[in-house]
């Protein structure tokens, strides 16, 4: 594998590094920005979530953008994007939270622009028979910037402890990473694959010449390229809401509102809340989060290695038992210590949410991507996969944080139902929706056989066959 392909990777994948800092740096910062600005529960949450709500955007629009102006240009944009919101987010004045919520959005655009370009770059740059572990960088690179993140609030607490101003260099520091993104970009070239799509065949041979290791592979790379080309422009334009559809979209939007159900993104965002809620103090709760992002880190690697062999389904599975075993023991930690919470709640608490996170990440964390990618017929998948990662990812996160007094009888049963209800559903949702067993070979229509054909009945099983669920 040559040097340059190696480069374009990994800065393609530095833009999924940005989107999973930006994604949890919050978690250290909210406690102080609800203090400093005055903010009410809901105010925090929203606060919060309008750099979600700036992910679905920028997941929806890119797609266009990336395809007129090219992939690079649009990569330049999003390192753009980070470093506004950083630098805005750092200067924003107490007095004007609205501010704030602006600057989180404009990140929040740049994670969602991310999270589409990102791994297109990466499939376009690369060879064929390298394709599939550069493109697993972009995964990689989302949940060791949640572990960075964690890590980066740890250092800057231990550093200026309850010093009013901390929370602006947690969210401030992204500008390091998102500056550094913008100066690889001019060292990696434009996609080949883009370039011959627009009639510049010649410019996209000498690109994949330098990227391909052999004179053979760079054929091959634009053999496939010309393909993929001649299929599109030979293919008319297919309606994507038709009852054909249905039934993929249906199984694409219910394993994504599952996923976000399972309470996932109230643990990356308010980690060291629910720490210091659980009894931890001082700087423990930010250590406690590293812990929380260094087993997402492991978990998802961990899935990422088996998921070819083992099977999308049987994943989900596997982490959904988890869900119930990790959050039905959080529930009866909560009821044990009756909101008397100390530190030996607190490493209990901390090795119920270590179970969670493991769970998510090897389950519907690793599985989504994946499935989502697959489910979904090729001549509709380009529009329906960037729809599907972000419709369901926007939620009101105010409505899963953990209350700001935990002895009362009343709040402590809230939390439990909603523990135990987030892990019954994660796993309703996997039982009704993960059928796909593995990685079958996909036709036009994007079928894998008959249990995925669109518009078809599932066949009658043999006498004596076990059914799948």
């Amino acid at each position: 594998m040559k040097p340059l392909v190696i480069r374009s990777a990994v800065v393609a994948s530095l833009g999924g590094l940005i989107f999973g800092f930006d994604t949890a740096v919050i978690s250290g910062a909210e406690k102080q920005i609800q203090e400093q600005f005055g903010l009410s529960d809901g105010m925090l949450g929203f606060t919060v979530t309008t750099a979600l709500i700036g992910t679905i955007i920028g997941a929806v629009v890119t797609g266009r953008p990336a395809d007129r102006y090219g992939r690079k240009k649009v990569l330049y944009t999003i390192g753009a994007l980070y470093v506004i919101s950083a630098i805005g987010c750092a200067v924003a004045p107490t007095s004007s939270v609205e501010l704030l919520q602006l600057f989180r959005f404009i990140g929040g655009l740049g994670v969602g622009a991310s999270s589409v370009c990102a791994p297109i770059y990466t499939a376009e740059i690369s060879p064929p028979k390298h394709r599939g572990r550069l493109v697993g960088l972009v995964q990689f690179n989302i949940v060791l910037g949640i572990l960075v993140a964690y890590a980066s609030n740890a250092i800057i607490r231990g550093v200026m402890g309850d010093d009013p101003n901390a929370w602006r260099w947690m969210l401030g520091v992204m500008v390091v990473p998102a500056a550094v993104f913008l100066l690889l970009l001019p060292t990696v070239p434009e996609t080949p694959r883009w370039l011959a799509g627009h009639d510049d065949v010649a410019r996209a041979r000498a690109i994949s010449e330098r990227l391909c290791s052999t004179q053979a592979d760079a054929d091959e790379q634009m053999a496939e390229i010309q393909q993929s080309l001649a299929a599109e422009s030979g293919r008319a334009k297919s309606r994507f809401y038709t009852r054909g559809h249905r039934k993929v979209i249906l199984l694409a939007v219910a394993i994504a509102f599952f996923n976000q159900l399972s309470g996932i993104n109230a643990i990356l965002y308010y980690a060291p809340r629910v720490m210091e809620d659980a009894g931890a103090t001082g700087n423990a709760p930010y250590l406690m989060s590293i812990a929380v992002g260094f087993v997402n880190l492991i978990a998802t690697m961990a899935a990422l290695t088996v998921i070819d062999r083992l099977g999308r389904r049987r994943l989900m599975l596997v982490g959904s038992v988890g869900y119930l075993v990790s959050l039905g023991f959080l529930a009866g930690v909560m009821f044990v210590y009756d909101g008397d919470y100390d530190g030996t709640s607190a490493a209990l608490v901390l090795l119920g949410l270590v179970v969670f996170i493991a769970s998510h990440a090897f389950g519907q964390g690793a599985v989504i991507w994946v499935f989502i990618s697959e489910i979904f017929p090729n001549r509709i998948r380009g529009r329906a996969v960037p729809r599907q990662h972000h419709a369901l990812g926007v939620r009101r996160d105010h409505e899963f944080r953990l209350p700001a007094d935990p002895r009362r009888t009343r709040r402590r049963l809230r939390i439990l139902d909603l523990l135990l209800f987030h892990g019954v559903a994660a796993t309703v949702g996997t039982q009704g929706h993960a059928r796909d067993e593995g990685h079958p070979t996909r036709g036009d229509d994007g079928a894998a056989g008959p249990r995925f054909r669109p518009g078809r009945r599932r066949p009658r099983p043999a006498r004596g066959e076990r059914p799948l669920i």
